[in-house]
């Protein structure tokens, strides 16, 4: 009886290996997942999209509604007409989450059957348009 227990062994080495491969993988995948959903919250994403625009009376303003279509945040930093930062622009709210709306007023005097085209700039640099509208 002695001898038939020093002969067993606990696992025979074809199991064992075959253990340690699968905890490599299990391993393996859940280190690729975690790193995939890492780099997703690095990659939030800036984009703007102009949505509708309203020409005031007089063409002394026109208003124009963005919205937010990417994945981060953004600031609204600068508004440019022609390619030239506008002087009078308001801008509510400059702050917007994915998803929000902003309405931005430019005031000065707008040529009738001019086309002007509208750009926007965030705070990280990224520019948005042109946003080509002829004054009517």
């Amino acid at each position: 009886m002695k001898k038939l227990l020093k002969s067993k062994k606990a696992l025979s080495p074809v199991v064992a290996a075959i253990i340690l491969i699968a905890v490599t993988v299990a391993v393996s995948i859940a280190v690729a997942a975690w790193m995939g959903a890492l780099t997703f919250t690095f990659m939030q994403t800036e984009e703007l999209t102009f949505t509708s625009y309203t020409w005031g009376t007089n063409n002394t303003y026109i208003e124009i509604t963005v919205k937010n279509t990417g994945s981060g945040a953004l600031t609204i930093s600068q508004v440019q007409v022609g390619g030239v930062a506008a002087d009078d622009v308001t801008i509510t709210p400059s702050a917007l989450e994915p998803g929000d709306p902003a309405t931005i007023r430019i005031t000065q005097s707008f040529t009738s059957g001019v086309k002007y085209e509208f750009a926007v700039i965030t705070a990280k640099g990224n520019t948005f348009g042109p946003y080509i509208k002829t004054a009517p």
